[in-house]
Parts: structure tokens; C-alpha cells; sequence
């Protein structure tokens, strides 16, 4: 998180000044980013890559669920839809013979919760992003939203291992930090930038479900990297996701060309 951020702040973004309130509300983003990462990343010590991330990308649940509470309205059937598929699809995937044995063996249940928890985590990052990035002339650049969050998170996050008494690992291991690195750089600056750029034209239940791709990739890395078998299971699972976010994204897209068509009429 230090590093991606040091990155925006290298490409540009420099800080803006906001009130207290947007401030606040930024930090509590960046917290729950951090425990979203803390979570997840730990689980997968306990549980299975396929299982972690097939419960880490429940997210659109919870972030659908509390928008129509809050909103006080059923979920839209096309999305219901959508998301029942994509739960299938992750399933057949979670369920199939692609996972390796979890490093710690006997705690799968711990690390069932650890992913859970992440997967709340990043749902209520991405509603608070979503609110707190807006003002009175539309939305702030992303830039200037995730230099402030990032940053945040890296600070939680240093606290916490600190606390733990974990060290960053010796400058010798050019392994480990060559992973850090690529994982600043791509996994957060370009991916989780992305989800960030996103919420200016989807709903946060949107963008987290474009992360239902996620055990679709770690499958086909598993299999790359770990000689992991890809069964029938795993390959229909794929597709249904996919399906899935491509019928989600429609439906986003025309809902939101129906309420652009409302208002210029109206």
C-alpha cells in the first residue's frame, strides 16, 4: 500500500485539501481497505485460494443488499439474476479440484471467516469511496480519492503489523520483494485504481462484481503455476461468471441511459 501510493503521489496526484468530515470519511475507507487486505490475505494460510476467493467475492451481496435498504426497493430481477448465476459460477469453481491444501491444515473454518470478513470490508470501502468522492461539481478525480485512502491503509496497516511485530521481509530476498512490488503496481495501482475510476459510472454492487473474475484467474494461474487439474466444473463455472458480469454490466449500462433519458425529458 506505501509503495502504490508513493506511486500516485510520483504520477501527479498530490494531495488536495478537504474539509474534516471528507477527511475522516477518507480514513475510514483506507481502514477498511486495510482490514480487507489484513483479512483475506491471512485466510488464505487457513483455507484453500479457491474457497478464499470465492467468499471474498460475495461482495456485490452485501453492497446490493444495503443499497436497497437504504433506498428502501427490491433488487432489480435482471441483477438478481445475474448474481445467482455468478454465485453458481464461483461455486463450481470453489467446489471443483483446483485448490491446493491450505498451508495451516484444520483451521478451514477460521479462514472461511477471515475471507468473509474481507469480503464485507472491501463492500463497505467501495459504499464509502462512493460517497465520500462525490461534491457539488460531480465527483473528485480519482487521483485525489485514492492517494488519500491508500495512504490511510498503508498507515492501519504498518500500525498493525507493528503491533503484531512482523517486519517487512530482508532487502537480500529479492523474491518476496519483487512480488510486493509487483503486487503495488499492478494488483493495487492498476486493479484496485480501476474499481476506484469505476464507481463514477456503476454502483459499488457493480464494480465489486466485476472481482467475481477473480477466482476464474487464480483457477487458471493455480493450473499454470501448480499443475492444478482444471475439471469440466471449473470451465462451466468460468463461463457462468462471465455471463454473469456481462448481463450485470447491460443491465448498469441501460439503467443508467434510462435515467440520463428521464432527466434531459424531464
Amino acid at each position: 500500500m506505501g509503495i502504490a501510493t508513493a506511486a500516485v503521489l510520483i504520477l501527479g496526484n498530490r494531495p488536495v485539501p478537504f474539509s474534516r468530515r471528507r477527511e475522516a470519511a477518507f480514513a475510514g475507507a483506507g481502514f477498511a481497505l486495510a482490514l480487507h487486505f489484513a483479512t483475506w490475505i491471512a485466510s488464505l494460510r487457513f483455507t484453500s485460494v479457491a474457497v478464499s476467493t470465492l467468499l471474498v467475492t460475495t461482495t456485490p451481496i452485501w453492497t446490493e443488499a444495503f443499497d436497497a435498504v437504504r433506498e428502501r426497493r427490491a433488487p432489480a430481477r435482471t441483477y438478481v439474476l445475474a448474481l445467482v448465476c455468478a454465485i453458481g459460477g464461483v461455486c463450481a469453481i470453489a467446489f471443483s479440484k483446483a485448490s491446493q491444501p491450505a498451508p495451516v491444515a484444520g483451521h478451514a473454518l477460521f479462514g472461511d471467516v477471515l475471507a468473509l470478513c474481507g469480503s464485507f470490508a472491501i463492500g463497505a470501502y467501495l459504499l464509502v469511496v462512493r460517497d465520500a468522492g462525490k461534491n457539488d461539481a460531480g465527483r473528485l478525480p480519482t487521483g485525489a480519492i485514492v492517494v488519500r485512502t491508500y495512504a490511510w491503509a498503508a498507515l492501519f496497516l504498518a500500525l498493525a503489523a507493528a503491533l503484531a511485530g512482523e517486519g517487512p521481509p530482508p532487502l537480500s530476498d529479492t523474491r518476496a520483494w519483487a512480488g510486493i512490488v509487483a503486487m503495488a503496481l499492478v494488483s493495487q495501482l492498476l486493479g484496485h485504481t480501476a474499481l476506484n475510476a469505476a464507481l463514477r459510472d456503476f454502483t459499488p454492487s457493480i464494480v465489486a462484481f466485476s472481482t467475481l473474475l477473480e477466482p476464474l484467474a487464480a483457477a487458471l494461474l493455480a493450473a499454470i503455476t501448480f499443475h492444478e487439474f482444471l475439471g469440466p466444473a471449473t470451465i462451466a463455472g468460468g463461463v457462468l461468471v462471465l455471463g454473469a458480469v456481462a448481463v450485470a454490466l447491460a443491465f448498469s449500462g441501460r439503467a443508467k441511459t434510462e435515467a440520463l433519458s428521464a432527466e434531459v425529458l424531464s
